[in-house]
């Protein structure tokens, strides 16, 4: 995708590189009127998460991204992974390509995953219209990955409409197959270290989105930052390397349609094994540097974010977490925020890698039983009581 005017907006918003400033206003930068929403997400991902099918659902969200990214031959378009579902912005003018893509993402989703993906191309200019905002910021989480932050409210509004069935966009005819190159998922679940990993969502209450939730958003980011690595779930050299059957099924059905997945199964296993016995050994294979690549899986993790709230799946102690949850529920008593939690013992994590030798490698990680879906589950709840 070339960098013209409209397609260089996004990067012409500053970074910031202190996770605290998702709470900061003079960080984001109003996306133009005639952009669009991308988003999508999983009907019924509570369902599929208490049948275990948790690597399938965060597959299925990742795709989303990798799809459009693909589609575009872009890396630094904005875009959030909710664990179940993404959403990603981009010019109207590129609206037609991206509806082709999410609706090759639906057929996907259905026939390698038997999934059901809902998905939606919301204009900005709507968003507007109904009294909203859609605001995008740019956290770098390291020298080579950045990621949105969005704010304003327009994400959770478009989010609704497409659940109530507005601006749906119809899945591809069968067999029709996204490109979804560079999307894996070979890592086994990443045990806690610390006590649980805690899948935390909050949101505005009553009072909006001003500098009292800003505040609170503050005081969790600190009170997790008091946690090593700032509660990190990844160790700082990358997850213990263990062999993942479930992992390799799930990418070989990305790369490749029925027939050919053989080969497919075969190439990702042995690249696999030889990826894990260097990381085993410490190992390097030709030009490709294990303990960097290491260091640079834990970096590049999109661990915590800002889509009109705050999102963290974090490792956290249980004094720290208790914490966390009475600062809250503090802000619930005062109608300053309402908030979903889930605690697991593990974590997963989803990877687009178009290829190992470069840096910008991105990683998205999810509680293993449930995260970011059942903490959603958790504050729907709250929001519906009085």
């Amino acid at each position: 995708m070339a960098q013209t005017g409209e397609t260089g907006f996004y990067d012409s918003v500053p970074l910031f590189d202190v996770f605290e400033g998702v709470a900061d206003e003079a960080n984001y930068r109003a996306l133009p009127d005639d952009w669009v929403l991308a988003l999508a997400d999983i009907v019924n991902s509570t369902g599929a998460i208490a049948e275990g099918r948790y690597k399938s659902v965060n597959m299925a969200g990742a795709s989303v991204i990798s799809a459009l990214m693909n589609a575009f031959d872009v890396k630094s378009m904005p875009f959030v992974f909710g664990g179940d579902g993404a959403l990603a912005v981009l010019p109207a003018s590129m609206s037609g390509r991206a509806k082709d893509t999410l609706s090759a993402v639906k057929t996907w989703v259905l026939e390698e995953l038997g999934l059901e993906l809902r998905a939606a191309l919301v204009p900005v200019s709507d968003v507007r219209a109904a009294g909203l905002d859609m605001r995008v910021a740019r956290f770098k989480a390291s020298e080579d990955v950045s990621y949105a932050m969005f704010a304003g409210g327009g994400a959770s509004w478009a989010e609704a409409a497409m659940k109530a069935g507005r601006y749906q966009v119809e899945a591809a005819p069968p067999g029709t197959r996204p490109d979804l190159t560079g999307l894996s998922c070979r890592w086994n679940p990443i045990q806690s270290r610390h006590g649980s990993i805690a899948s935390i969502i909050a949101v505005p209450g009553e009072k909006g989105s001003g500098p009292e939730f800003q505040a609170l958003i503050a005081d969790i980011v600190a009170l997790a930052d008091e946690e090593e690595r700032h509660a990190h779930p990844v160790p700082e050299l990358g997850p213990e390397p263990r062999f993942s059957i479930q992992g390799i099924e799930a990418e070989s059905r990305a790369r490749s349609p029925r027939g050919g997945r053989l080969l497919a199964r075969l190439w990702i296993t042995l690249q696999t094994l030889a990826l894990f016995v260097c990381f085993r050994m410490g190992w390097n294979l030709g030009t490709f540097d294990t303990n960097r690549y290491r260091r640079d899986l834990a970096n590049n993790t999109d661990f915590r974010k800002f889509d009109d709230g705050l999102k963290m799946t974090i490792d956290i102690s249980a004094a720290r977490l208790a914490l966390i949850e009475a600062r809250l529920r503090q802000a619930v008593a005062a109608g300053v925020s309402r908030y979903g939690l889930h605690q697991q013992d593990s974590a997963l994590m989803t990877c687009i890698v178009p290829t190992p030798m470069s840096r910008d490698h991105m990683h998205f990680v999810d509680g293993a039983s449930g995260g970011y879906a059942v903490a959603a589950a958790k504050l729907k709840a709250a929001l519906a009581r009085p």
